[in-house]
């Protein structure tokens, strides 16, 4: 018998390698082979009938791990993204296997524990009360402690001597035990026990439609569509409980890392007898996290698993249902190799493994919804909020209008929305104002000669932070020292353009002397834990105003908060991308659904200049039927998705013209035999021209049918050599296109 090896490291090395007599290889297990002169670990892709050849192969040195590591349903969904997205095996096997796991480097944390062999009678406890107080000491806390044991450290300085000797005598053994690096351990406050709640209609509903799936042998995927405060979680519990019932495991994935906390708090706390089941899985984990959460989703000690989208690829065994929150947000799209889209992917898993899945979100995106109109997913709605209340009035401000009003340009706050803020100061409410940009002003720009500071490695001009007194370029990180004058024709009357969360905050302070008032984006959530400390001040009404860019906009639940203002619904409208209207439509509903959750109606105000547009209409009136059915009939014109694939080829590098010519010496390989039904578009710069000091050139490619466009674009990119000083990306199903 022969096994086909994937060698650890950056290449794609795969060699055939012969099975000792005697010794047990399957699919996904850990080998140790010889390589050349050296030794290498690697991972068995196949095992396969031995072929004639007039050598003989090398054998397997070592069995790393008798128990395969990548289970073969695992391995069948990493051929496919492999084959799908147009990339190496080796980076999905990464993937798969994280570096915490494939390094023989980490290891179990451990420690040593004491543990009371037999109990010691009456007279000889005495006898060491008088001769050796140290070990009756260490006899009495042993004695008193639950099972028997103590950790060694726990027992004091100097405990050591003691302990061998009561070693020695047989009154206690020393064992050594694994010890769990737990990542919610300092993050998460005591968990308090919760009870399922009283599901209205729909939610009911909707958790009979899931239960049902998992008697099905190959259920479809249920996009459960619920308006904010709808009770989709609630859902997702009950149907979680229903799950571990049956004696199967569960992946919920969230949209984003910071999302990780409040899920994990609210499973812990409604599966609280079972807490240690609750595993957590995604990228800012440190190495020896990662390495015990693995491993215990792997041996089934977990039977619940959070996280991130790299979180889709835990080894859960016997899984039963795998919950997507918020599926429609495009965090869930990798920006590196292996680019997949965990959404997509998590429902490649569920077919393979023949488990339910369920999408949940109260804006979907428009390829899971057309996907229902095909009857490939089955749909359930939730129209009312759980609690009753009705949906929160959403008034639009027409910024041109207050424009007018004022001399000197446009308010950041207009009237309606300053009075909107004292009268809930008044109440006692609290308010969530949003603005999807971070920092204090957006540029520094000269009056005279008109010159904007721009970064010197990418093609974006440097927003000011005032805090730091900074220009910080949002792209590749550089900063700068703000300058006093002109750096080109040194006139001192250099001035801010535009504004951030940072000039808000600043604002509203004087607006509003007497509020409390808080500010959650990147710049202020660097410090471990910022987040959950500023959202409990929140929470419990510490904090009167809430300043915030997209990390407050989804998955928080505050039912004081009255009024949510949006500050500029414009910023993500205009941009050169065909979702540009559906992501603007999906971030005010969300936003908006922040408000009057309570027992309080609620009210948001957006602030746009351009109040007719269809995204901002149609989110006005929380009408996602009328605006999927617009959005989808231009997307079906022009053969956008969801009626097609759109990938983009890119290349980027130091030398400009270098970059463009090689992506021009593609497209006329690309254009030659090019396959019926795949639309090349022309050699473009990005929007985003420049980026970390490398110019970027792409071409758009769009195709009825995903598997034939990677096919053609892999075939060319093997043959055709590129510079060293080039890097060329391949997309598939891209979400980004600057």
């Amino acid at each position: 018998m022969n096994v086909r090896v994937l060698i650890d490291g950056p290449s794609e090395l795969v060699f055939d390698y012969a099975v000792p007599t005697g010794v047990s290889v399957r699919a996904g297990c850990r080998v140790r082979v010889p390589l050349r002169r050296k030794h290498a670990t690697g991972t068995v892709l196949a095992v396969v009938e031995p072929a004639q050849a007039d050598f003989g192969l090398r054998e397997v040195e070592a069995l790393i791990d008798p128990e395969p590591l990548v289970t073969p349903a695992l391995l069948r969904m990493g051929e496919w993204i492999a084959g799908y997205y147009g990339c190496g095996i080796e980076t999905v096997i990464r993937s798969l296997l994280p570096e915490a796991v494939r390094s023989e480097e980490n290891s179990a944390k451990t420690r040593r524990v004491a543990v009371l062999a037999k109990q010691p009678d009456a007279e000889a406890m005495e006898k060491l009360a008088r001769r050796a107080p140290r070990q009756h000491v260490i006899l009495s806390i042993l004695n008193h402690a639950p099972e028997n044991r103590m950790a060694v450290t726990e027992l004091g300085d100097g405990a050591n001597a003691a302990l061998k000797a009561l070693e020695k005598s047989g009154l206690v053994r020393i064992e050594s035990e694994e010890v769990r690096r737990d990542p919610e351990a300092e993050g998460l406050d005591e968990v308090v026990g919760s009870s399922p709640l009283q599901l209205n209609e729909g939610q009911q509903a909707a958790l009979e439609a899931i239960v049902q799936s998992l008697e099905t042998e190959t259920p479809a995927p249920i996009l459960l569509l619920g308006v904010t405060g709808s009770g989709k979680t609630e859902v997702y519990l009950q149907a979680a409980q229903a799950v571990l019932d049956r004696g199967k495991t569960v992946l919920v994935l969230v949209p984003e890392i910071s999302l990780t906390p409040q899920t994990v708090r609210r499973f812990k706390s409604r599966f609280a007898a079972m807490q240690d089941k609750v595993a957590v899985l995604h990228s800012h984990l440190s190495q020896g996290e990662r390495f015990d959460e693995w491993h215990r989703i792997r041996k089934g000690q977990a039977r619940i698993v959070i996280g991130a989208r790299s979180a889709v690829f835990a080894p859960l065994p016997d899984l039963g249902l795998i919950l997507v929150d918020e599926e429609h947000e495009n965090t869930y799209k990798q920006e590196s190799v292996p680019r997949y889209h965990g959404r997509d992917v998590a429902v490649l898993r569920a077919s393979f493994e023949k488990c339910s899945i369920v999408l949940g979100s109260a804006t979907p995106s428009l390829e899971s919804w057309h996907n229902t109109q095909l009857k490939k997913y089955q749909v359930v709605r939730l129209d009312q909020r759980a609690d009753g209340q009705s949906m929160p009035m959403v008034r639009v401000v027409d910024m041109r209008l207050e424009a007018t009003k004022r001399k000197g340009g446009p308010a950041m706050l207009s009237d309606k929305l300053r009075s909107a803020l004292e009268q809930r100061l008044e109440k006692g409410e609290q308010s969530i104002l949003f603005l999807n940009r971070r920092g204090f002003a957006r540029s520094l720009q000269c009056p005279q000669c008109g010159h904007v500071c721009q970064c010197p490695h990418c093609a974006v001009a440097l927003t000011y932070h005032r805090s730091d007194e900074r220009l910080v370029c949002h792209v590749c990180g550089h900063q700068a020292i703000v300058p006093r004058k002109c750096p080109e024709c040194k006139d001192p009357a250099i001035i801010l353009q535009g504004y951030g969360t940072q000039k808000v905050e600043e604002v509203l302070a004087k607006v509003l002397p007497t509020a409390k008032i808080a500010r959650i984006d990147a710049d202020a959530m660097r410090r471990k834990h910022a987040l959950r400390d500023t959202l409990n001040a929140f929470k419990s009404h510490k904090i009167d105003v809430l300043i915030g860019t997209q990390m407050i906009a989804k998955g928080l639940h505050f039912p004081n908060v009255t009024l949510v203002g949006i500050l500029n619904a414009d910023l993500g409208l205009h941009i050169p991308d065909f979702r540009a209207g559906e992501r603007t439509f999906q971030l005010i509903t969300q936003v908006a659904g922040r408000a009057g959750r309570g027992d309080l109606e609620g009210e948001v105000i957006v602030q746009t200049f351009t109040p007719h547009s269809p995204s901002i209409q149609f989110a006005r009136r929380h009408d996602f039927d009328g605006f999927s059915e617009q959005e989808m009939e231009f997307r079906r014109q022009f053969g956008f998705p969801p009626f097609g694939h759109c990938a983009v080829l890119t290349a980027r590098s130091n030398h400009e013209r270098r970059a463009e010519f090689t992506l021009q010496t593609l497209h006329l390989r690309l254009k030659e035999d090019l396959p019926s039904g795949i639309t090349l578009g022309e050699v473009l710069p990005s929007p985003l021209v420049r980026a970390h000091g490398q110019y970027r050139f792409q071409i758009t490619l769009r195709s009825r049918q995903a598997r034939p466009l990677t096919r053609h674009v892999q075939a060319v990119l093997a043959k055709t050599p590129l510079p060293e000083d080039v890097t060329v990306v391949f997309d598939m199903d891209a979400q980004s296109f600057s």
